[in-house]
C-alpha cells in the first residue's frame, strides 16, 4: 500500500475550484451581509449619529492637546525671555518648613544630607 504524503488519498483544491467557491458565496450571499447602513447611504441611522458623535469627541480631545501643547510653549517662550533680561523671580521653595513657619519651629533645623533630614 502506497502512502501519499499529507494528503493521504485527498487532493488539493485547485485554483478553478477555489475560484469557483468564492464567486458562488459573493453572488449567493445577501446585500445587507456586506456593509452596516451607513455605507448604504442611511445617514439618518442612530449608527451614523453616534459615529459623528464620537468623530466630534475625537477632534475637541486633539484640539484640548493642540490648546495645551501650545499654551506650555508660550509659557516657556516667556520663563526664557525674562530669564534673559533678568527678570525672573526667584524660585519659590517646595520645602514645608519654609512654606509654614510653624513646620519650622517643630521640625529644627534643615540639614542637607544625601536622603535629606532634619537633626
Amino acid at each position: 500500500m502506497k502512502t501519499q504524503g499529507i494528503h493521504r488519498g485527498r487532493r488539493p483544491l485547485s485554483a478553478t475550484r477555489v475560484g469557483v467557491l468564492v464567486a458562488s458565496v459573493l453572488i449567493l450571499a445577501p446585500r445587507a451581509a456586506f456593509a452596516c447602513p451607513v455605507c448604504f447611504g442611511a445617514n439618518d441611522s442612530p449608527l451614523a449619529l453616534g459615529i459623528n458623535y464620537g468623530i466630534l469627541a475625537m477632534l475637541g480631545i486633539i484640539g484640548v492637546l493642540w490648546v495645551a501643547f501650545g499654551t506650555f510653549f508660550l509659557y516657556l517662550r516667556r520663563r526664557a525671555r525674562l530669564a534673559e533680561t533678568g527678570e525672573l523671580p526667584p524660585a519659590r521653595s517646595t520645602r514645608l518648613a519654609d512654606a509654614d513657619p510653624l513646620h519650622a519651629a517643630k521640625a529644627g533645623p534643615h540639614v542637607p544630607r544625601a536622603q535629606g533630614g532634619t537633626i
